[in-house]
């Protein structure tokens, strides 16, 4: 789509107002992180708050599933995120920085998000067009770059990420298969393969 040039706007000012607040600081700080083996998970700002969730998806995790980020990795992305936030200046105004590691229950909202928890029951809410039921809530059988399966009851529905409002995994007690591993029966896709558990938070202003 052509933007016409701001008048009297540098090429850098025209990105700045074309970006929301978010994406200019997850493009910022996810290369800087991945440098320590630190995967961006979410990433909210808002009401003077930017939160950061973050977690090392290739390192042992606990035997319930539970994220692997501590207190060392949570204050090394917090030092290096206020740092880069610091130089780059992306936010207008004061703000805090909050950080954490995921909690059992994770948001999803990237194909690797769903890659790595299927097998896991999930609960997803669809976006005003899709159709269908908006709230759906089961076990994620497969996902690739545009899709996730569902199992309902014994139905499988097939939905587009696309038209995927909000989505996250539901923490249940008792065995079960673990997020990332599927169940006899189900499907994966070729797709990049995320995960975790309640985390500490490390806070600067």
């Amino acid at each position: 789509m052509y933007r016409p040039r701001l008048r009297g706007a540098s090429r850098h000012e025209e990105v700045r107002t074309a970006m929301t607040t978010a994406e200019r600081v997850h493009i910022l700080v996810e290369p800087l992180l991945a440098e320590f083996g630190i995967e961006v998970v979410d990433l909210e700002v808002g009401g003077g708050v930017v939160r950061l969730t973050v977690d090392r998806p290739d390192a042992p995790r606990g035997p319930d599933g539970g994220s692997p980020v501590d207190m060392a990795a949570i204050a090394l992305a917090t030092r290096t995120v206020s740092r880069a936030l610091d130089e780059a200046d992306p936010i207008d105004g004061a703000y805090t920085l909050e950080v954490s590691s995921p909690g059992l229950e994770r948001t999803l909202r990237t194909p690797a998000h769903f890659a790595r928890a299927i097998g896991a029951v999930i609960a997803v809410k669809t976006k005003a067009h899709t159709e269908g039921d908006r709230r759906v809530k089961g076990r994620l059988l497969a996902a690739d770059a545009e899709t996730v399966t569902v199992e309902i009851d014994g139905t499988e529905r097939v939905v587009r990420i696309d038209d995927i409002e909000k989505a996250r995994t539901v923490f249940e007690w008792g065995p079960g298969p673990k997020p990332g591993k599927a169940p006899a029966g189900t499907r994966t896709h070729d797709t990049a393969p995320s995960s975790a558990r309640p985390g500490t938070e490390g806070r600067e202003p």
